[in-house]
């Protein structure tokens, strides 16, 4: 009974393990096909950032344009090169450039430039040219060796926007098929000897005492000029005022003499017009005085007020008042006597 337990149990042992080997023999397999998967998977998924392109070549040769974004590559057959598109800068080395008056100015530069996003400029950028940066830089100082060669020290000093302009356009043309662009070109320093930068500097100097003494002068002909204007302004101002206060006597004298004119013609007018009878008064009157010479005896009409100036003889004369009647019948006796001397 024991030993048939022990060979049941041992035949039991066996059954097991032949099912656990072919269970790790399936397995197994299968477990290694899916890692070489997810391998291959993890070679062929490639990214591709904003600021690149990329350019998958199969066999060695050139095969798509990548785009930004998630891509797939066959595995151990296609390769990605990544292209930065970006703006980058090149700095220039600093040389020694001789200009055409034959000094020596210590010149350095920077680049910038960038590649075109378009497949054909990406494509070109890196198959038709080995390290542009390196030659853009090579470029660059030649470049500017010619271009300040062919000027004196003075223009280039002063022409720095000319040398930039010009190395710009230099640098886009001989760079044309490399699939770049040059955004800028600017020169960093340009130095010349110490000597010529000492006797600059005196020149200068001389130069910004001569402008200050000359403003200095055109400060003090300005204040004169003012001084004169003022002086100027002021004379026409006292000449108008003399003449308008002649004009405003002028003025005033005429409308006294025109008050007076028509003063006197309203009173010739008032003699004429109320006073005409005081008038034959005053005419008889002077006849009066002529007769008082002779001692006769004068006949004033009684009711008329008047005053009577007379000469010292006059003062003893005898005047006699008579009634108006009287008058008149005395008149009448005139007139009779007048008639009878007529007949």
């Amino acid at each position: 009974m024991f030993y048939s337990v022990i060979l049941s149990s041992s035949v039991l042992q066996i059954d097991l393990s032949s099912d656990a080997g072919t269970v790790a023999l399936v397995w197994l397999p299968a477990l290694f096909l899916l890692l070489v998967a997810l391998w291959l998977l993890g070679k062929s998924a490639r990214v591709v950032r904003p600021t690149e392109r990329g350019l998958v070549e199969r066999y060695g040769r050139y095969h798509k344009f990548v785009s930004p974004g998630l891509t797939f590559l066959a595995p151990l057959v296609d390769r990605l090169v990544r292209v930065n598109i970006t703006e980058r800068m090149s700095q220039v080395q600093p040389q020694q450039v001789i200009t055409k008056d034959k000094v020596v100015l210590n010149v350095d530069a920077v680049v910038f430039f960038k590649v075109r996003p378009d497949e054909q400029w990406v494509k070109a950028s890196e198959y038709n040219v080995n390290n542009f940066e390196a030659q853009i830089e090579m470029l660059a100082r030649t470049t500017l060796r010619n271009i300040i060669g062919t000027m004196e020290m003075s223009e280039a000093n002063v022409g720095r926007e000319k040398i930039n302009a010009e190395l710009k356009d230099q640098l886009s043309q001989q760079s044309k098929d490399w699939g770049i662009e040059i955004m800028r070109a600017e020169l960093k320093d340009l130095q010349p000897p110490p000597d010529i930068q000492e006797s600059m500097n005196n020149v200068i100097k001389a130069d910004n005492l001569r402008l200050a003494a000359q403003n200095q002068a055109n400060a003090r002909e300005l204040e004169a000029d003012g001084f004169k204007r003022a002086a100027i302004k002021n004379a026409e101002g006292n000449q108008q005022a003399a003449i308008l206060e002649a004009e405003g006597q002028r003025q005033a004298t005429i409308k006294i003499a025109e008050g007076d004119a028509e003063a006197t013609r309203l009173r010739n007018e008032a003699l004429t017009t109320y006073f005409k009878d005081t008038a034959v008064t005053f005419k008889e009157l002077d006849t009066i005085a002529t007769s008082l010479k002779d001692n006769a005896k004068i006949i004033v009409p009684q009711g008329n007020a008047m005053s009577l100036i007379l000469t010292e003889l006059e003062h003893t004369r005898q005047i006699l008042p008579l009634p108006a009647s009287s008058m008149e019948t005395a008149s009448e006796t005139t007139k009779s006597d007048k008639s009878r001397y007529e007949k």
